[in-house]
């Protein structure tokens, strides 16, 4: 388990964009599973949508990102200290509205990773019922002066 204080540790994240709370599973080089706590109080849900809150995709997909990213830290010494970059998002499809009060569990599967290209295979889930599943890839660099 690697609790908040690690993750901050590892990512460059803050708020209001750290998307995730806490790792609960994770074979190095393999696989990850993470927790996002949707709250009312993040600061989209009064534009998205007044009245009817619900989690903006995009968002889910970066939490998506940030566990990967937290995966791809651990399994390779040589990443850390780096920071990581997007460089593809494939076959997305969002099934389910996520809310306030929802807990996403976020899992993703390393599928490759040819020439410092990432490839993982991504699934968040509420409640045990299938939200959102994406294709990422990812790369790491080192941080820019």
């Amino acid at each position: 388990m690697i609790e908040i204080n690690e993750i901050m540790s590892i990512l460059p994240h803050r708020y209001p964009f750290l998307l995730v709370d806490r790792i609960i599973e994770m074979e190095e080089g393999k696989r990850i599973v993470g927790l996002k706590n949707v709250t009312m109080n993040e600061p989209f849900f009064p534009g998205h949508f007044p009245g009817h809150p619900v989690m903006p995709g995009v968002l889910i997909i970066e939490a998506m990102a940030q566990v990967a990213a937290i995966l791809a830290y651990k399994s390779v010494p040589e990443n850390q200290g780096k920071v990581t970059y997007f460089v593809g998002i494939d076959n997305t499809k969002f099934r389910k509205p996520v809310m306030p009060g929802d807990q996403l569990k976020l899992e993703l599967e390393v599928t490759g990773c040819r020439r410092g290209i990432w490839t993982f295979a991504g699934k968040a889930y509420v409640d045990g019922k299938l939200v959102t599943e994406s294709e990422l890839r990812a790369t790491f660099a080192d941080k820019q002066s």
